[in-house]
Order: C-alpha cells, then sequence, then structure tokens
C-alpha cells in the first residue's frame, strides 16, 4: 500500500479512537449525572442529562459512518479490520449506554414530586457506583487493548447481577408492606434496571476488547447473578 495511503489510514484510525474516547466520556457523565441526580433529587440536572443524550447519538452516527467508509476506502485486512469492527461495536454500545441514562433521568423528573425515603435509593446509587467504576476501568482497557483489565470487568458483571436481584426483592417488600410505596418503587425498578443492563453493555465493551486484543471471541458465557426473572417453567402434562 503507498505511504500517503498508509499515513491516511492511520489517521482514520485516530480520528476514530478520539471520537470512541470522547463517547466514553459523555456516557460516564451521563451515568454519574442521572444517579446525582435520582440522590438529589435534581431534576435540573436529570434534563440536562436527557439533553445530552442527542450528542452521543451524533457522535455514534459519525464514528459508524467514517468506519464504514475507512473499510470501504481502505479495504483493510486483519488486525486493522478488527479496529474498525471493533469500533462499530463499541460506539454501539455506548449509545446504548445513553440511552439507558437518558431512561433513568426521565424517571427521576417523574417522581420529583413523590415522597422519596432515602433509604431505597441508597441500594441503587451503591449498584451505580459499581457500573460506573466497571465502564470506567473497560474503557481504560479499549484504549490500552488490555485484554486482562478487559476480563476482569466481564467477570464483574454478576456482583451487579446479584444486587440487583436484592434490590428487587426489597423494592417488592416495601411495596407489600406500604401500598403508598407502589408508585416511588416501581419507579425505583425500572431505574435499577436501567442500571444492571448498563452493565451488561459494560461486560459487551470488554468482550470486544478481548476479541481486539486476541483475534478471538469469548467462548464462554458471561457470569450472571440475576435471579430476578427466573421462574419456575410449568411440567408439561403430556410428557
Amino acid at each position: 500500500m503507498p505511504e500517503h495511503i498508509v499515513s491516511s489510514f492511520d489517521e482514520d484510525l485516530d480520528e476514530l479512537r478520539t471520537r470512541i474516547v470522547e463517547m466514553g466520556g459523555v456516557a460516564e457523565k451521563m451515568l454519574a449525572d442521572s444517579t446525582l441526580a435520582l440522590v438529589k433529587r435534581d431534576s435540573a440536572l436529570a434534563q440536562s442529562v436527557i439533553s445530552a443524550d442527542a450528542r452521543l447519538d451524533g457522535l455514534q452516527r459519525d464514528i459508524e459512518e467514517l468506519a464504514v467508509l475507512t473499510i470501504a476506502r481502505r479495504q483493510p485486512m486483519a488486525v486493522d479490520l478488527r479496529e474498525l469492527v471493533s469500533v462499530i461495536r463499541v460506539a454501539a454500545d455506548l449509545e446504548r449506554i445513553g440511552d439507558l441514562a437518558k431512561n433513568t433521568s426521565k424517571r427521576v423528573v417523574a417522581i420529583s414530586g413523590e415522597a422519596q425515603p432515602q433509604k431505597l435509593v441508597i441500594g441503587v446509587q451503591h449498584m451505580s457506583d459499581l457500573v460506573q467504576e466497571q465502564l470506567k476501568d473497560v474503557l481504560d482497557a479499549y484504549v490500552q487493548r488490555d485484554d486482562a483489565q478487559a476480563l476482569d470487568v466481564w467477570q464483574r458483571d454478576d456482583r451487579i447481577d446479584a444486587l440487583y436481584t436484592s434490590i428487587f426483592r426489597e423494592l417488592l417488600t416495601y411495596m407489600m408492606e406500604d401500598p403508598r410505596n407502589i408508585t416511588f418503587c416501581t419507579h425505583l425498578l425500572f431505574l435499577a434496571k436501567n442500571i444492571e443492563r448498563i452493565g451488561d453493555h459494560t461486560t459487551n465493551i470488554a468482550e470486544t476488547v478481548h476479541y481486539l486484543a486476541t483475534g478471538v471471541t469469548l467462548s464462554v458465557d458471561r457470569p450472571k447473578g440475576d435471579t430476578s426473572s427466573f421462574t419456575k417453567a410449568p411440567t408439561d402434562p403430556s410428557n
């Protein structure tokens, strides 16, 4: 490949890496601010998170367009192609993280006038803290192409799932004990589920980093600790 084409290709990759880092920073702030808005009952902060989602969507579109154009123009092979595929995957996960943070903030606005026992918020805040840590670590792993750190994030996801199950059961208990808690606790259940799903997207990114670093996909299922939706399957009487 001529030197000027190689140089141009490297510039495209550098631009994509820069935009992924920018997307990661926006997603991290949206998650942190949506949780802070819940804890502080700050509707204005929640609205700022909702507004920030448009920026994240725009970045994802720019990344996808540049990545596809780069593939079409350069026809990369091996590790270069893996990086372009990985960029598209990571951008999609970051965009979904932004959507979930936005949805969380919409819930915060919806319950701004509700009585909010602070003790019910603490578990959700703790889960968000853990997910924020995972998101930061997996973005660092992506930038550094650190497979070991990515796998560490991937293996930690069961903690988030287990905590979500605990929160799910606790909120159901509060609703059964006092019907006046039903509206607020229902919103918190959705908030907690949004955060748990953000944790899933961090593990998606971890899997992408592993693919980028090694050239192979993980061949085992990720650890799961969420049992809130498990039900016993009915017995088929015909068997």
